[in-house]
């Protein structure tokens, strides 16, 4: 069991945590766990640091839930913003159009994999889920192929919590409760090579698993409207990850078959794989691409969803019943498009996919304390991903290794009994240094 003596608070920070408690409902938490755990209240954000209400700091390792990619407070990205604030904040994008939404939806064209040519927008990922799953199904419906109408998914993938993306998702705890109002799903076999047989390589049981998906496509491709996976790394439970040859065979099974392939780069795009686009490592285009987290740097609420022209062109017609009707209030908002411009020019001016991968072989290096512990197994990385298993009895490990890791300056948010790192793609040597000694002091800690 993690030994944990956490600092008691300052009298600001427990004024902070009381007034939270009695009005906020705090995501994915079971509130009441709170009495033991406190809520850790931030007053201000540096770089890859987080600060308390008593100056203390944390080092952001999993970037806020997987959003920031350049810090917090960056000085770029809030110049963006100011500047777009006095302009216009926004407008509704029905009848409308503006600089920045026009701006970046030309740069996400150029940058795409393929030819998607056009960005339907949204304020967070589970959003851009329902919309990709809508217009999966309306094409084949405008095709007249209203008999395809369903979804597979991979086995361990997560989507989202709405009820479409939670319909794809394969995540008991979130999913059980809610079954009697969800659409049905196959999840096909997950490529996680965590999942092969002895001496069974990854590209191996990709493939393995590719064959099982080409299986029930055979069978089942007429009543498919779409395959939507999570390219390279399964994130929510527990960062699965897998070779790109996977996503080669689906992208030519669901071309053969006639089936849609959405790719939810929503956690993994923007460089946390390596590449700009996990999709870019198979040299393949999805049908549609949805993208958020990292999209606007962290900063602003945004998501979209990418298709090509032969998708657009679908709907596109005198009558206003084949329209997509689909509408969100903030489709588009211009203060998170200049977010995600700003975003972009730092990738453009910084060579980031190119400095993360110096930063990605000195974190490898200096993790080979943690890749041969002997509490860990399954020690592995994609890009800018790190994960690991902590062979442990403790079912209250995820929350205990928090309460440690902040004792440690660290902000650690297991997923079960996985550790992983996703840092802001700013963070030093000295602060990698820090993540891993810290990390490795917890799980020294008995």
């Amino acid at each position: 069991m993690l030994n944990i003596s956490p600092t008691p608070p300052s009298p600001a920070s427990a004024q902070l945590q009381t007034r939270s408690l009695k009005t906020v409902w705090h995501p994915c938490t079971q509130m009441k766990q709170h009495e033991t755990y406190p809520l850790v209240p931030i007053v201000s954000g540096k770089g890859v640091w987080l600060y308390d209400a008593a100056g203390k700091r944390y080092l952001d390792s999993i970037s806020s839930w997987w959003v920031n990619l350049f810090g917090h407070a960056n000085p770029a990205i809030n110049a963006a913003i100011r500047d777009q604030l006095e302009k216009i904040e926004h407008v509704m994008l029905a009848g409308f159009t503006h600089e920045p939404v026009v701006a970046l939806s030309e740069r996400l064209k150029t940058i795409a994999p393929g030819s998607l040519g056009h960005c339907f927008y949204a304020s967070d990922g589970a959003s851009a889920i329902e919309i990709a799953l809508k217009m999966s199904f309306h094409y084949w419906l405008l095709c007249g192929q209203p008999q395809k109408n369903h979804f597979i998914s991979l086995q361990n993938d997560y989507h989202g919590e709405t009820l479409g993306a939670l319909s794809v998702t394969d995540v008991a705890i979130f999913k059980e409760t809610y079954a009697p109002l969800l659409r049905p799903c196959t999840h096909v076999p997950t490529p996680d090579w965590r999942y092969a047989d002895p001496g069974e390589s990854a590209e191996a049981y990709a493939l393995r698993a590719a064959a099982a998906l080409e299986r029930h496509l055979a069978d089942n491709h007429a009543q498919i409207a779409a395959l939507i996976l999570e390219p390279l790394v399964q994130g929510a439970t527990g960062m699965g990850m897998y070779h790109p040859v996977y996503l080669q065979r689906a992208r030519e099974i669901c071309t053969r078959y006639q089936v849609h392939l959405i790719a939810d780069e929503i956690a993994v795009g923007f460089g946390r794989t390596g590449t700009l686009f996990a999709c870019n490592q198979a040299d393949i285009a999805p049908d549609f691409l949805c993208l958020s987290k990292g999209l606007s740097g962290g900063y602003l609420p945004l998501s979209v969803v990418m298709t090509p022209d032969a998708i657009f062109q679908a709907f596109y017609d005198d009558k206003t019943a084949r329209a997509f009707l689909h509408s969100h209030s903030h489709t588009g908002n211009a203060l998170a498009c200049r977010a995600a411009l700003a975003t972009l020019d730092i990738f453009e001016r910084d060579s980031i996919i190119e400095t993360n991968k110096t930063r990605a072989a000195y974190l490898n290096a200096i993790a080979a304390p943690l890749a041969t512990h002997p509490k860990v197994k399954n020690f592995r990385n994609c890009g800018m991903i790190w994960a690991f298993e902590v062979e442990t009895e403790d079912r209250d490990f995820a929350a205990k290794c928090f309460q440690a890791g902040l004792e440690q300056q660290l902000l650690l948010r297991p997923l079960g009994k996985t550790i992983y790192f996703m840092p802001p793609y700013i963070i030093s040597e000295q602060e990698m240094d820090l993540l891993v000694g810290g990390t490795l002091h917890v799980l020294n800690t008995r």
